[in-house]
């Protein structure tokens, strides 16, 4: 399963200012440049982080965008839900349509214990956990 590029786009974000932005802002442009993400498609997901209540949006010349709770209460599942994106994983990996225990594909049985390992792994996932490691943004 690979997620949605706004979804990549705003957990490479919500990492970074997680890891990176204790007590400063992080203008748009500033993390644009940095994350090597289009301008007008990061401003895009910011208004929907913030919407969603995961950043604050400061305005004003020393503004910019902070975390909204502490990174430990900010899980990949409640952004995976916020764009939508585990909706995906209940589609059929041969591609015919929805899978589920009443229709199913003949990968389906094989297929059900690591999707819900990976749900798991997405729930108990923070952003706190992810300030420890190093990655490439």
């Amino acid at each position: 399963m690979q997620f949605h590029t706004t979804t990549q786009y705003a957990i490479r974000v919500l990492s970074y200012i997680a890891k990176n932005g204790k007590d400063r802002l992080y203008s748009a442009k500033e993390l644009s440049d940095i994350l090597t993400i289009p301008y007008k498609f990061l401003t895009k997901i910011m208004c929907e982080l913030v919407k969603s209540n995961f950043v604050n949006s400061i305005r004003g010349r020393e503004g910019g965008y902070e975390l909204a709770k502490p990174s430990n209460e900010i899980s990949i599942h409640d952004i995976l839900e916020t764009f939508k994106d585990l909706e995906d994983d209940t589609k059929c990996v041969l591609g015919i349509g929805r899978c589920d225990n009443k229709n199913k594909c003949v990968l389906h049985d094989q297929c059900y214990k690591p999707r819900e390992s990976l749900r798991e792994m997405y729930k108990t996932t923070t952003l706190d956990k992810l300030e420890e490691q190093d990655f490439k943004m």
